[in-house]
Parts: C-alpha cells; structure tokens; sequence
C-alpha cells in the first residue's frame, strides 16, 4: 500500500490552551471534533481534515521521547496579511526566499517549541 499523504501531527502540550490559540487565531486552522479519548485534547482543521491533534496531559499510550523531528511546513497563501499578524503578535520569525524559485518561506516557533514553515508560491 502506497503512501497518500500526510495526515496529521500531534503536540503534547504544555499549555492546551495557548496552543490552541496560537493554531486557531495565528496560523487559521479550525476547532473542530475530536473522540472522547479521556483525557484532554483538542482537533484543529484544515478544510475538512484534522491535521494537527494537540494532547494537554500525560497518555500512557503514547511515547514519550519523539526522535529528531525537525519542523512542520504547511502550504500556505497571504503571505503580507501574515506578516502582519505575526508581527502584530510579537512572534519572531525568519524569511527566506528559495533561490531559484517564487517561492517566500516563514520559519516561527508555536508555543511549545516546534518549528513552523510556512511556504508562499509566487508571493
């Protein structure tokens, strides 16, 4: 069975809350459902995929060392009503442009430290 695509990627969170902000109001994703695991959580959504699964307590079931798990990069467009937002919210980022290609990369932290890229064709 081939691979089809990427689904989603889980944070345990320090603060559930402020990571849920910062996804919501910050990069646009949307709340929405999630199965009563019995312990707290959050879903958000692109379009009509949970993408990014956030865990705000301990799960036994899960590991808790992840590997070397770099960054996250998701596709993405408005790159100046970003820029503005994020600097309105005094979040640090870097820009880059990929050379050779129209292509602006963002690179910023969320909350519980995970490197964010945001990539921009043709902005």
């Amino acid at each position: 069975m081939p691979l089809a695509r990427l689904d989603h990627f889980t944070i345990r969170c320090a603060d559930l809350e402020r990571t849920r902000e910062f996804y919501r109001d910050v990069l646009g994703l949307v709340d929405g459902a999630r199965p009563a695991f019995g312990f707290p959580g959050a879903w958000l959504y692109l379009e009509d995929r949970p993408v990014v699964h956030l865990i705000g307590g301990p799960d036994p079931n899960l590991p808790r060392e992840t590997g070397h798990v770099d960054h996250v990069a998701f596709a993405a467009s408005g790159l100046e009503r970003i820029r503005e937002k994020l600097r309105g919210g005094n979040i640090d980022f870097e820009e880059r442009r990929i050379p050779g290609a129209k292509i602006t990369q963002l690179f910023l932290h969320d909350p519980d430290g995970i490197a964010i890229e945001l990539n921009f064709t043709g902005e």
